[in-house]
Order: C-alpha cells, then structure tokens, then sequence
C-alpha cells in the first residue's frame, strides 16, 4: 500500500529537526500516533492534519492531501490484524460465521474449503496459521478485553458438519468460561437490527483513537474518521442492548452444542 502521505510527513518532521515525540507534544497527540500515521497504518483526522501543518510550517498541504479514509483495498486487513495486536479492547459483531480469532482450526479449514476455485493445501495451511497466531492475542498477559456480539445465525448455519460446528460452538462456551471473552447472542426472532449490513470489528488503544473495520463480500474497510468510528459504536450498542445475557448466551451456548451432538 502506498505511503506518500506518511513519508512526506516524516521528512518535514526531519527538515524541521523534531523527533516524534516533539511533534506530538507541540500538536497534542501522542508518539506512537505519529509512528502509525508516518508508517501508513493510520490517517490523521482533519484536526490532526491542521494541527500538523500548523506545527511543520506546511500550509495546507497535510489537510489537503489527506488520504481516502475508506478507500477499499485487500491489504486493508494487513492494517487491521497489525491494530488487533495493540488494541486494548476489541469488539466483534459477526452476522454469518464466528470470527477469525474465535475460530476452532477445522472451522477455518471447513470455511476455506469452500471457495470455488478450491484452495491448495497449502495455501490454506499458510491462512490456518496466520489465523491461529491471531488467536493467541486471547493467551497472552496483557491480552485485550474482547467482546464478541454474534448474531443467532451464527450458531445455527452448519459449517463443516454437525461435529465441526459442536466443537467450534463448545470453544467459544469454554472461553466464556475461562473469563477471556464476553459473547452475548442477538437471537433470530429480533428480526432487523442495526448491524445487519455485515462484520464490524470495533478497536481501541491505550493512546491512539479508536478504529472500526468493516467487512462485506470481498471488501475490507479501515475506518479512521472519528464520525464514521462513533456511528458504528452507537449501532454496535443499540445491537448489543437487543442482545442476550451473557449468562442466557452461555446457556444457549451448551445447548446449541448439544443439539450438534457435543457430550460433556
């Protein structure tokens, strides 16, 4: 993905002899911000990009040349799995199938299965491990709180057969248990909700501004801009109040299981 915007800004940064950390604190935001912005994994909000172009002696240029915030581009996920790492909070919504980083390894492996052309062997072995490394985020210290919002289909569609979806829907009942997520179901009968336009993951961070990806047929989105990012949190909560207990979810859980054929 291109950087022009990032580069250019480092070498006025450079030009003007100030590290990251004295732009930062002449334009109050924080280093690492800065480091994402520079690196292309972030794009500043229009107030930054006045407030970088007031401290750079740059004019106009930085709020001119912003970067499309929702430009829709494949190795937009890159982006985001990277943000997934730092985050100190994630939220999932899922309406089709469970989320990546909640995925049992035959899960992903019967999802990847179906595409048409089929996958080589070993190009799905390269997706599975990539997926599993993302799920370790939920072992290691200092792991984010994660919330996963999943829509009743999610647990009813039949992904790779009675056992495959028995298991997977057992993983998630034994990480509620453990205490390492939260999963509370929006039940069928609800009919339409406010996130029936697809996957929303919702990220924030110690000391950068939240995130939400976005994720249809084939596209991903990085959505940076505070309003975009604010609109998806109020749908995220209308949803999450129509929303099962996570007591009741965890009960529907076990009996989803169940119903697949799991014995404890």
């Amino acid at each position: 993905m291109s950087n022009i915007y990032g580069d250019w800004l480092k070498q006025q940064r450079e030009a003007a002899d100030l590290t990251q950390q004295q732009l930062a604190d002449v334009t109050i935001m924080t280093r690492s911000h800065i480091a994402h912005i520079e690196a292309g994994r972030r794009v500043p909000s229009k107030e930054d990009a006045r407030r970088l172009d007031a401290a750079l002696n740059t004019g106009n240029v930085l709020s001119s040349f912003l970067p499309e915030e929702e430009v829709a581009v494949a190795d937009y996920f890159t982006v985001a799995r990277h943000l997934e790492q730092q985050a100190v909070s994630i939220q999932e919504f899922a309406l089709s199938y469970v989320p990546g980083v909640l995925q049992t390894e035959e899960y992903m492996r019967a999802i990847m299965g179906t595409s048409f052309i089929p996958r080589s062997e070993e190009e799905c072995d390269r997706l599975v491990v990539t997926r599993l490394e993302r799920a370790k985020i939920l072992e290691a210290s200092g792991s984010p709180a994660l919330w996963a919002l999943l829509d009743e289909a999610v647990l009813r569609r039949v992904v790779g057969g009675p056992e495959v979806m028995a298991e997977q829907v057992m993983h998630l009942a034994r990480l509620v248990e453990r205490g390492r997520i939260r999963v509370h179901v929006l039940p069928q009968d609800i009919g339409f909700h406010p996130l029936m336009d697809g996957m929303l993951t919702l990220m924030r961070f110690e000391d950068q501004p939240p995130v939400a990806y976005t994720e249809g047929l084939g596209i991903g989105k990085l959505h940076d801009s505070p309003s975009v990012v604010r609109e998806f949190e109020t749908r995220y909560a209308l949803a999450l109040s129509d929303s099962m207990s996570l007591k009741d979810s965890l009960s529907l859980l076990r009996d989803v299981a169940k119903d697949y054929g799991h014995h404890d």
